[in-house]
């Protein structure tokens, strides 16, 4: 259907191009233009809004056209093998985050099927990340901890914890944390961090790997303070969990050191967490564990899924810089991943819509009883090596997720936490691998590795939520630092080429006589205006200040002439006669001084280059600080006669330089030259022309 409204409107349009007079002859032109107008208008919208809805809701254009042959096989055992795997890492970084286990599982189905339908990557594998899970864990045992929750127990008269109601205030926290904020993050900051977060999620096992309870701390330096107190109830540790403990982590390490030695001849790799949760379980209930040892164990994992619970909005204000760094790392972490396997795999990750999608998983999940997810590197490996091209791996994940929590998941009761804790000690190694990146840094970038070296260090001293926003804070440092300090350069031409190249990095360019070409490495703005003025000076050799100093000089002793005249011309009515002889002798010294004058200024001249050609490719803004550092430069200059002209400046400097008001009468647009060449060949063809102009 024709919208009257829009048939309307295109009818006045085309009547208001034609003249009055013609209107009643080309009645049937009219129709024949309004038609195909609004045809034309149809045909704009409809494929825009195809493309707004398909790039919101991906799933809808892709899977139509799943290749099922191809690709189904490989999904399927892939969507299994990580099903799998997410058991015991999803139980394990439930430990992490502070709350039951059951929640890991949780958090491992639901923003999975959101990510299915909103995400665009097509191998990364969402879900826990132990990272966010401890900074889940800090915060809800700092606005929850278990002396909020202390009850009597009349049976043993001591003070025990109400776990249920401790735990259902903490898994409100994970309502509100959503993914709402982006902000790029450089790849020596991520790895930094995550080696520190690595360090603070291995304390936070250490009271179940001994069978200890420490005293939890928050703040700056907390890990320090964790450490000293489990160090301090090393001698009260349960010796049965610490056995359990041993004895899983060497079974793992020697399972996955098999498990690589035959990767080849395997077609997936083997589930060796799963055999170590199954095991540790059945060994656990058989030899009752929890009551003859005093094993800590999972407990009640209820069947089922939970309904939905709305947030508490109280909550917000008291958490939301501690979601705001929960955001950055989940979305910085998944976007990398995402970015690395889709240019391996030859596709496109639209960040904005990566964005959404991890947003929408953490707040729709958030409402079923899950904390905050981003991507696991374990887990897309596991994915990628069983054969997974498409996210129906991650849909196939979550339908063994969903098994599991309807069935399965009541039969892990049993389980020693021991035994999660030592998956997760295992699944860091690749975490603390990333220690090797300091002598690599080292000989590549020292400005990254310090970055490096400092993320670490402030996310172990301040804890992952101040160690991030320092960190972020320290890293924009560096580059305000790099601005601040470029490389400023002399450009010399390359013989026969309109290229221009520093002198002091190039032994075959040339510098061009009589001109000055300058470059700094770095934008100008207000933290390098002075040093770029100050480099200027240094490298053309010109102290301004010392130029117009004697300018003013020369002309100051001008003007002390004209006044001596001005007398002279006084005297000369009164006394004519004697004037003659005072006018002969006092002309031949002012004709001395005058040539004196002459030749100091035409010795001064002679020293100054003809002009100075400032090369500002590298500027991509102007701040008001840097326009007048221009408009100051060019006038300074200008006054010692020396001529500055503008190159290479892109269209916002421009604009810049314009709404500045560095253009007037005497400074116009005729400085700018798109290339320094241009410029160059200005010069000299004004020099040639001055020259033609004095010898005629």
């Amino acid at each position: 259907m024709e919208s009257p409204r829009l048939r309307y409107s295109v009818r006045r349009q085309v009547l208001n191009e034609l003249s009055v007079d013609t209107v009643a002859e080309k009645s049937e032109e009219v129709k024949t233009s309004v038609s195909a107008k609004i045809k034309e208008s149809l045909k704009c919208s409809r494929p825009k809004a195809k493309n707004c809805f398909f790039s919101t809701l991906p799933l809808f254009y892709w899977l139509p056209r799943y290749p099922f042959r191809e690709n189904a096989l490989g999904d399927l055992v892939s969507g299994i093998s990580v099903g799998i795997v997410q058991l015991p890492q999803g139980m394990a970084y439930a430990l992490l985050a502070a709350v039951p286990p059951v929640f890991g599982l949780y958090s491992s189905f639901y923003p999975v099927l959101i990510y299915f339908i909103f995400g665009t990557s097509r191998h990364i594998s969402v879900g826990t990340y132990a990272v966010m899970s401890v900074m889940i864990g800090s915060v809800s045992e700092r606005l929850a901890p278990d002396s909020d929750f202390m009850i009597w127990n009349a049976t043993t008269n001591e003070s025990t914890v109400d776990t249920v109601t401790r735990d259902m205030q903490r898994l409100l926290l994970g309502l509100v944390q959503f993914g709402f904020v982006v902000t790029y993050l450089s790849e020596p900051l991520v790895r930094g961090y995550t080696t520190g977060a690595a360090i603070h999620v291995i304390v936070s096992q250490l009271k179940y790997t001994f069978g200890i309870s420490p005293d939890r701390y928050s703040g700056p330096l907390s890990l320090i303070y964790t450490v000293l107190d489990v160090c301090y109830l090393l001698p009260t540790t349960n010796v049965g969990t610490l056995v359990v403990s041993i004895v899983t982590i060497v079974g793992l390490i020697i399972a996955k050191e098999l498990n690589t030695c035959f990767m080849r001849k395997f077609p997936i790799p083997i589930p060796v967490e799963l055999f170590a949760v199954i095991i540790a379980t059945l060994v656990s209930w058989r030899f009752d564990l929890k009551t003859k040892y005093e094993i800590e164990v999972v407990g009640q994992i209820p069947s089922g899924l939970q309904p939905p619970v709305l947030p508490e909005f109280s909550l917000f204000a008291s958490i939301i810089g501690d979601a705001f760094a929960l955001s950055v790392v989940g979305y910085g972490i998944a976007i990398s991943l995402g970015r690395t396997f889709a240019l391996k795999y030859g596709y496109k990750v639209d960040s904005n819509q990566e964005l959404i999608a991890l947003g929408l998983s953490n707040s729709i999940g958030a409402l079923f009883q899950c904390f905050a997810i981003s991507c696991s590197m374990s887990r897309t490996m596991v994915q990628i090596s069983t054969g997974g091209k498409t996210q129906v791996a991650g849909a196939l994940s979550a339908v063994v997720m969903l098994i599991i929590l309807l069935k399965i998941g009541e039969l892990f009761e049993e389980l020693p936490k021991a035994v999660l804790a030592a998956i997760i000690l295992v699944n860091l190694h690749g975490m603390l691998k990333q220690f090797t990146d300091i002598p690599q840094l080292w000989r590549t970038n020292k400005v990254d590795m310090l970055v490096w070296v400092v993320t670490m260090i402030l996310t172990v001293v301040l804890n992952p939520d101040l160690g991030l926003a320092a960190s972020i804070a320290f890293s924009m440092l560096t580059v305000i630092f790099r601005t601040q300090l470029p490389k400023y350069s002399l450009l010399g031409q390359v013989p026969d080429t309109d290229i221009y190249r520093p002198v002091e990095d190039y032994n075959q360019v040339k510098e061009i006589p009589g001109l000055v070409i300058f470059r700094s490495s770095a934008t100008l703005y207000y933290a390098n205006a002075e040093m770029y003025v100050d480099a200027l000076a240094e490298r053309s050799g010109m102290d301004i200040a010392k130029l117009l100093s004697r300018k003013k000089k020369l002309e100051a002793k001008r003007l002390r002439k004209e006044k001596k005249e001005a007398k002279k011309a006084k005297k000369e009515a009164k006394k004519r006669e004697k004037q003659v002889e005072e006018t002969s002798e006092e002309s031949d010294h002012e004709e001395k001084f005058e040539i004196t004058m002459e030749e100091n200024a035409h010795e001064t001249d002679s020293d100054l280059p003809k002009a100075i050609i400032l090369d500002l490719s590298p500027v991509n803004f102007l701040d008001t600080v840097g326009v007048k550092t221009l408009r100051n430069i060019q006038k300074d200059y200008g006054e010692a006669g020396v001529q500055v002209l503008l190159s290479c400046c892109q269209n916002c400097v421009v604009e810049s330089l314009e709404k500045g008001d560095f253009f007037n009468e005497k400074v116009t647009k005729a400085i700018l030259f798109s290339t320094v060449h241009d410029a160059v060949l200005y010069c000299q063809k004004t020099e040639d022309e001055d020259m033609e102009a004095t010898h005629f």
